[in-house]
């Protein structure tokens, strides 16, 4: 009798872990809304890397351009000065010249 109860059980035991077991229709629609859902969120995930990896890369050429604008307006005053200093240097020599004709013409 004794094994009779215990096979009993062990069925009745095997019967309801099949019926827990298995997933209805619409728990299988659940998990793969809930899945798709998921995988949404991922792929929104990498995009969002991907466009803050391009908007990231734009601001450090713009820094680049940046830099080298100031590199390039620097280089541009210091030619501007180099000009300056050549243009008041032909101007002075042309006073000087001036100068020694006037005393020439003593």
């Amino acid at each position: 009798m004794k094994t009779k109860s215990i096979a009993t059980l062990a069925a009745a035991s095997a019967i309801s872990l099949m019926f827990v077991s298995c997933k209805s229709k619409q728990e299988e629609v659940r998990e793969e809304r809930l899945e798709q859902k998921a995988e949404n969120l991922e792929a929104g995930a990498d995009q969002l890397r991907k466009d803050g990896e391009k908007v990231a890369d734009m601001k450090e050429e713009h820094a680049d351009a940046i830099r080298k604008g100031s590199e390039n307006a620097a280089d541009a005053t210091e030619n501007n000065a180099d000009a300056t200093r050549k243009a008041v240097e032909k101007r002075a020599d042309e006073i000087e010249d001036e100068a020694d004709k006037v005393r020439e013409a003593k």
